[in-house]
């Protein structure tokens, strides 16, 4: 009985909590992480975006242009991920803000044990957008965009909790400070017919990503899983690769990339879309 009152209790949570989400049109992403040093270091941005966009979020960077039809700021969510600390293990949790500051979601933790920093975050930063995928997020057509009272997934969990669990075993909200420089971002607006294009560009699913490695670049795909691993040459249009088992060339031709090898002594040009 208990059991089934903590599965009904966890439901009603998990779906008040995704309508507030459900209350915003798009999310922007800052270019850098408080974690790091550089601006999409570790393709950290990139791939926020592509679990935003997989999540059914529109998602936008903070210096990327935005549909006409979305001129209020405050329709949007401003995305953040924090970075907590641990003994041999990275772990990180994503924050969805308005634009007041006020927290209005806030992930589960996701963990890694890998070394690497970049296999790590990337990890671990895929790891907690489980409980985003969890949201099931819809936009409801919300124009109301006052400030409204935020919640975190550990508030999920301490719903879940049966009546007669002690107040000791509900994990409490982890604090974050309200960061002001969250509503400054611009919102810039551009004609439909560009952002359409970019829409396009960013929904292409055969489009491959460049994450920076020691050795060059890996390529990877909207999952994200690595398709292809290209080497620096001194020719800083033409690289090594070698996609699964075949070995060739990553060349630039025209402002187009082509993946080239031979099979069976015949010469294969392979187009390949590629974001540097």
């Amino acid at each position: 009985m208990k059991r089934n009152i903590m599965i009904l209790l966890f439901l009603v949570a998990s779906y008040s909590f995704s309508q507030t989400v459900n209350d915003y049109k798009g999310v922007i992403i800052p270019l850098k992480y408080d974690f790091v040093k550089t601006e999409n270091q570790y393709r950290l941005q990139t791939i926020t975006k592509m679990n935003l966009q997989k999540a059914g979020f529109q998602a936008f960077y903070a210096t990327e242009a935005i549909p006409t039809e979305i001129t209020d700021r405050c329709s949007l969510l401003y995305i953040d991920v924090k970075k907590d600390n641990g003994f041999l293990i990275s772990k990180l949790y994503i924050v969805f803000k308005d634009c007041y500051g006020t927290i209005v979601y806030q992930s589960t933790i996701g963990k890694s044990r890998e070394k690497e920093y970049e296999a790590a975050y990337v990890e671990a930063l895929n790891n907690a957008f489980i409980s985003v995928y969890a949201l099931q997020y819809k936009y409801n057509g919300n124009t109301n965009f006052s400030p409204k009272t935020g919640v975190t997934a550990q508030t999920m969990s301490a719903a879940a909790v049966p009546v007669s669990a002690t107040p000791a075993a509900v994990v409490p909200a982890v604090s974050v400070p309200v960061m002001a420089a969250v509503a400054a971002v611009p919102v810039v607006v551009e004609p439909a017919s560009k952002n359409e294009s970019k829409t396009a560009e960013s929904t292409n699913s055969n489009m491959l990503y460049a994450q920076t490695t020691p050795y060059g670049y890996q390529l990877i795909d909207s999952e994200p899983k690595v398709v292809m691993k290209v080497y620096k040459t001194s020719n800083p249009g033409n690289y090594m690769a070698k996609k699964g088992d075949v070995q060739g060339a990553l060349v630039s031709k025209e402002g187009q990339w082509f993946f080239e090898y031979y099979q069976n002594d015949k010469l294969i040009s392979e187009k390949i879309e590629v974001k540097f």
